[in-house]
């Protein structure tokens, strides 16, 4: 699989990652948008994407509490992986917190990944009882004591995105991501400035969410009971209700079009859409919860779109706002 460089790092990574987030078993709020996956599960999702060239993890303390981190860790451990053989990346938790939490609570990330060093270590939300100046500054503590290797954020405005950047430049290491919502059906950050911002600074974006929560893969289009049955608030969300499922539709079978001319699945072709529209700047972190869905992630970048078929996804996808 292609590999990009992480930003301004010496990092290379997979365009595409493997997002974590459903390895929280079901705990907490943030977890309990999906059911908690036995471990055997969780082996083969991971096995599968490493199978697939996939190098790099994205968990978070926010997923389970922990939870997350520790299945992650626990699964590459059974399958001989050692630090150093992929590329580990988590997130700090702001609410109701200061900047000196990111010092204090880092070896309990060390902790729940053990023993696998954290390579990227982010900024989850921007809503701390601290600056970005503060959160950048213990950020930098952690990167020259060697204890995390590079910085990030997410959900980050451009101008946040900016001043995160700014601080972290003036102690001499750069901001090299910034993880945010976007999908052919969240386009925000070509329009708020965040991808301008990106590109101009040298910050890879991280797509979350690429598959818009499961409904660019059509099977929700196909059997809308699917969505009554889904754990979590996303069944109330409104691209999930009757209007937003027939809005999406014409985008959808677009997708399931060409990638019948690719031998693909709609979910593949708009995973690497997101890709590959803007260069070099957005890698992809779509989740699973079964091994064929972790197959089907790698196998979205096993074909090439062409500009017309780029520029039809385009269209079909703006018509949606």
């Amino acid at each position: 699989m292609e590999r990009r460089r992480l930003g301004r790092s010496d990092i290379q990574i997979s365009v595409v990652g493997l997002g974590c987030w459903q390895f929280s078993e079901g705990f907490g709020i943030v977890g309990g948008w999906w059911e908690a996956l036995p471990a055997e599960t969780v082996q083969e999702i991971i096995e599968a994407s490493l199978r697939g060239g996939i190098n790099w993890f994205d968990t978070a303390e926010a997923y389970g509490k922990g939870r997350s981190e520790r299945a992650l860790a626990a699964a590459l451990t059974r399958l001989g992986k050692k630090p150093g053989d992929v590329v580990v990346a988590t997130k700090w938790l702001p609410l109701m917190r200061t900047a000196s939490s990111i010092v204090k609570t880092i070896d309990q990330r060390l902790e729940c990944l053990s023993p696998f060093a954290i390579d990227l270590h982010q900024i989850h939300q921007p809503f701390a009882l601290a600056t970005v100046e503060a959160q950048a500054q213990a950020m930098a503590e952690l990167v020259q004591a060697g204890k995390i290797r590079t910085v990030g954020v997410s959900n980050f405005s451009a101008k946040r995105m900016r001043a995160a950047h700014a601080a972290l430049a003036r102690r001499g290491i750069p901001l090299v991501a910034n993880q945010m919502p976007y999908s052919l059906l969240d386009r925000r950050i070509e329009s708020n400035g965040v991808l301008a911002a990106a590109k101009e600074l040298g910050i890879t974006l991280i797509a979350y969410s690429p598959l818009a929560q499961g409904l660019l893969s059509g099977k929700f289009h196909d059997d809308p009971s699917l969505i009554r049955k889904s754990p979590g608030p996303r069944k109330f969300l409104p691209n999930f209700r009757a209007k937003g499922l027939e809005r999406s539709r014409p985008l959808v079978e677009e997708l399931r079009k060409i990638g019948a001319a690719h031998g693909a699945t709609a979910s593949q072709v708009a995973l690497n859409w997101l890709a590959h529209f803007h260069g070099d700047t957005v890698v992809v972190i779509p989740g699973a919860t079964k091994q064929r869905h972790a197959e089907e992630n790698v196998g979205s970048m096993g074909f090439t779109l062409s500009q017309d078929e780029l520029r039809r996804i385009d269209e079909l996808s703006r018509s949606q706002r």
